[in-house]
């Protein structure tokens, strides 16, 4: 058995906070960040995110799950980026921080949250001045789930209902300033492998994305794999899914911390 979550604020907002879920083992361990998606909308929330966060807990990692501002509850441009980033710096001072491995962390994210996860990847790219600049805590690896990845090809495919265009508040053309650092295809090479999970049959964030994304970043130097897998934009976080076996796979065999083979596994 796993402890219970342990919350921390990361800032004043109701919604600025993390969830800690520590493994059922003495010492310290690797830390997964798991962001949850529902195209940066308020409706959306941490919800999605603790099933998976209690799942690689009870495997033997250390799981925070954060919540965020989001459209529609004082999020946006730039506070969707900027509360993303705070709650990453915010892990030396979490709850059972001498618990965690800072050197070795991975940002899972579904779908808005994994354009979330590619973008703090990036954040060691960013100019000064722009929103998650001068990262406090490296990411070691993402695993992007159905992941949001090039924003500029979602908004020409109008997904999520001008989702991207509400996130960063108009489109390339408008405020192009904004893409430039808002946009994962734009802020690579990064350096920082990354898994992108994507059922065939998902139309709502369309395998395009993925594969773009792994275009791009190959061409640029990075490590970028695409798994495909059976089902719709949902499957990708089903805990008894395959899409979920391949990423907790993956995950085990990047693993830097060890702490006892028998409490991993597929």
């Amino acid at each position: 058995m796993t402890a219970a979550p342990v919350v921390h604020a990361y800032g004043p907002d109701p919604d600025q906070f993390l969830e800690v879920t520590l493994p059922d083992f003495e010492g310290a361990a690797p830390v997964v960040v798991v962001l949850h998606g529902g195209f940066w909308r308020a409706r959306y929330g941490i919800e999605l995110a603790r099933p998976l966060a209690a799942d690689l807990a009870a495997r033997g990692w250390a799981a925070v799950a954060v919540e965020y501002r989001r459209v529609g509850a004082g999020g946006g441009w730039p506070a969707t980026l900027d509360d993303v980033a705070a709650a990453l710096d915010a892990l030396p001072e979490a709850p059972g921080a001498g618990r965690l491995d800072l050197s070795d962390v991975t940002v899972v994210g579904h779908s808005a949250g994994g354009h979330l996860a590619a973008w703090v990847a990036a954040r060691g790219r960013l100019p000064d001045g722009a929103p998650g600049a001068r990262p406090r805590v490296p990411v070691g690896a993402v695993v992007a789930q159905a992941g949001v990845l090039d924003l500029a090809a979602a908004v020409a495919a109008d997904l999520g209902d001008g989702a991207t265009v509400d996130l960063l508040g108009g489109t390339p053309a408008e405020v192009p300033d904004r893409y430039a650092v808002a946009d994962p295809a734009r802020l690579l090479p990064t350096g920082v492998p990354v898994l992108c999970v994507h059922g065939a049959q998902d139309t709502t964030v369309p395998l395009d994305q993925s594969e773009r994304f792994r275009t791009a970043g190959t061409a640029a130097g990075d490590a970028v794999e695409v798994s495909v897998v059976p089902g719709d934009h949902m499957a990708v976080i089903d805990l008894a899914g395959e899409a979920w076996r391949r990423t907790v796979t993956w995950l085990t065999a990047r693993r830097t911390t060890a702490p006892d083979s028998t409490t991993l596994g597929p």
